[in-house]
């Protein structure tokens, strides 16, 4: 068997501790840390982490023997005997690498083949099975998860926090060697946290094209028409206590085709973390991990909070509420109930 590949940087990709899934004993492993073994399986929501997993596991074993047969099989499309076809020994031998699509919706016949196919797995083959989710082939699930077949488990969850999207991108550029400042990767967060592909992309982008250091300029340069990179910075303009500034992104934002919601969001996010972290005592790992936040974060609220009080934090906090209303059809003038929040955070809620 072919030995297990590198993972894609010092910490690539790295994530929290995937919790075995119960009756499990086969390892269960993050995306970036795919290696060869007789079933591989693919779990997870999130498509964009669970192709690149097997993309790079084709590529390992491609680079180990240049020879690899790669098959493609659709478990809802499955023709009686592909399985065992395709895992059959060649004339030369070559090893052989078998991916499944569309576990969670494999017909009757896939799943009872699939099922023998775990009594004996074939010699040099690789078998991976791509499953997004849903109760459909729990049982094939459950016999893989319980041993049969000397299968691994690559879980490839949806990243849903801020913090897990930021580590992600910050080890695009740390496997690829180019710095990055905290406040560009912040901005790319910001503009791309609904997309991880996007996000990724927009990672490479940077990568290949900056000759020096990726700086919150240059992530200005390639990506400032983003409606939620334009709305961090009205928040940034406003808290820092600059309301002439946050004004005139607002309008330069607005005027670009931004939504008033995703601005009022971004408010939200920074005003809920500076409220966490509003007079906890502790260093910024300490603090991370008792509210949930990376270190930057805790950092970044810190030097924002500077010259408020808790009164004008909990009198920001009522107006981000009344905003978050008005700008949802509760008012009938969504850019007055901005401009008027903006006035509000920019005197650090004193009246």
């Amino acid at each position: 068997m072919a030995a297990r590949p590198a993972t894609t940087g010092s910490r690539a990709g790295k994530a929290a501790p995937t919790r075995p899934t119960k009756g499990t004993v086969i390892p269960q492993l993050g995306w970036h840390e795919v290696r060869p073994a007789p079933i591989v399986l693919v779990s997870g929501t999130e498509t964009f982490l669970a192709e690149r997993a097997i993309r790079q596991l084709r590529d390992f074993l491609k680079r180990e023997d240049p020879s690899l047969e790669i098959s493609d099989v659709q478990a809802d499309s499955y023709a009686p005997g592909e399985l065992l076809t395709l895992a059959s020994p060649s004339l030369f031998g070559e090893p052989r690498l078998i991916r499944v699509s569309n576990v969670e919706k494999c017909s009757d016949t896939f799943l009872a083949e699939a099922l023998d196919y775990l009594q004996n797995p074939a010699d040099d083959t690789y078998v991976v099975l791509r499953h997004g989710g849903g109760v459909r082939g729990k049982k094939l699930l459950d016999t893989i998860r319980g041993g049969l077949g000397g299968a691994i488990e690559i879980v490839c969850t949806e990243l849903k926090k801020d913090t897990e999207k930021y580590e992600f991108a910050s080890n695009e550029f740390k496997a690829a060697g180019k710095r990055v400042t905290v406040s560009a990767l912040r901005q790319l967060v910001a503009a791309f946290s609904d997309d991880l592909a996007e996000l990724s992309a927009a990672c490479q982008q940077l990568i290949s094209d900056a000759t020096s250091e990726v700086t919150e300029t240059t992530v200005d340069r390639y990506y400032g028409g983003r409606v939620e990179t334009n709305a961090f910075k009205v928040a940034d303009w406003a808290i820092a206590g600059r309301n002439g500034e946050a004004l005139v992104t607002l309008r330069h934002a607005l005027s670009s085709g931004a939504d008033p919601v995703p601005i009022v969001a971004a408010f939200a996010m920074k005003i809920r973390t500076m409220a966490k972290v509003f007079g906890a005592r502790g260093g910024s790992a300490q603090l991370g991990a008792q509210f949930g936040l990376a270190p930057w974060q805790v950092e970044r609220a810190q030097k924002d909070l500077r010259g408020w009080s808790d009164e004008g934090l909990a009198r920001c906090i009522l107006a981000l509420a009344e905003t978050d209303a008005a700008v949802k059809g509760a008012g009938r003038d969504p850019v007055f109930a901005l401009e008027r929040l903006i006035g509000i955070i920019s005197r650090r809620g004193e009246q």
